[in-house]
């Protein structure tokens, strides 16, 4: 496995990791689509969703409860999207968006949700600047079950 790929790397890592797993990784999204956006990277150099591993995907399940704890939780969101796009960035990954039919305030900064209620609108982000995304990355690990792991 590799320790960091370029898709890691792209979506601001080792700064905007905030959990990682066996097989996966939770970063932080630099640009904040929506309060809460994150990155799911598999921890592999896998270009297609189908070269990873058996494991990869059992796991997949309990990573994903543990994002949809944290962002219910913590800014309870209305619906959430995980997409897998590949066409950038070609490590396999999602991007997962929280979605809000009102504003939310994190860090004195309004995010806002301006594709509600169609698609997200990914090339949107709020002013979040690197003190707002390092407090958010703080915030995100100290919510995650089990706490932080490196």
């Amino acid at each position: 496995m590799a320790d960091l790929n370029p898709t890691m790397v792209k979506f601001g890592a080792p700064a905007t990791i905030v959990r990682r797993y066996e097989h996966w990784q939770v970063q932080a999204r630099p640009v904040q689509a929506t309060l809460g956006s994150l990155a799911l990277i598999a921890r592999s150099d896998a270009r297609a969703f189908s070269a990873l591993p058996g494991e990869a995907f059992a796991e997949l399940g309990a990573v994903v409860g543990d994002i949809e704890a944290v962002l219910a939780g913590r800014f309870a969101y209305d619906r959430l999207n995980y997409l897998m796009l590949m066409m950038v960035d070609k490590e396999a990954h999602f991007h997962v968006i929280p979605r809000y039919a009102s504003p939310r305030r994190f860090a004195e900064v309004e995010f806002t949700d301006p594709g509600w209620p169609g698609p997200p609108d990914l090339g949107h982000g709020a002013e979040a600047d690197e003190a707002v995304l390092a407090r958010l990355v703080a915030e995100l690990k100290s919510a995650w079950p089990g706490g932080e792991r490196r």
